[in-house]
């Protein structure tokens, strides 16, 4: 990235509040996590079939940590099975699929793994190539884009 490209960057918080708006998703919290080359979403009860000769996936997605109520069914087609090291160091072959994410006022396509994040801090990570080139990311401070009422029974602060 270039100076004339980093001062037109929008700057994104180190976590924010996106919208998965082709998959009917209208709210997750995604960390933003430069050190993971592929974005990720929690997933479960993953399933694959084919419409009109093309791989699909359906699957449910809980996108509020620690809800597992609010349930979102969800299909798309199949890019590609990737093969992707978690950060504990185990590997996972995973369904990709190419949907649109928005954050900050902005709305551009992104590769999505699917796997169970259930244990983890967040329902979602938006890796580098996802924000590369798009947002500068302050690693001090999060959700640029608005914060939501309460996290975790209180306010949060920027």
């Amino acid at each position: 990235m270039n100076r004339k490209e980093k001062r037109n960057s929008l700057v994104i918080g180190w976590r924010e509040w996106v919208k998965l708006p082709d998959l009917g998703i209208q709210k997750v919290k995604a960390k933003i996590d430069t050190g993971a080359r592929s974005s990720s979403l929690h997933a479960v009860d993953i399933t694959t079939f084919e419409r009109d000769g093309k791989p699909f996936v359906r699957f449910k997605v809980h996108p509020l940590q620690r809800d597992t109520k609010k349930t979102v069914i969800c299909e798309a087609e199949i890019l590609e099975y990737r093969n992707v090291k978690s950060s504990t160091g185990h590997s996972q072959k995973r369904p990709v699929i190419v949907t649109t994410v928005e954050a900050l006022g902005e709305e551009w396509p992104i590769e999505l793994t699917l796997a169970d994040r259930y244990d983890m801090g967040f329902r979602m990570l938006l890796s580098r190539e996802a924000v590369q080139g798009r947002f500068l990311v302050d690693a001090r401070n999060s959700f640029y884009g608005g914060e939501p009422k309460k996290i975790r029974g209180r306010s949060s602060k920027r």
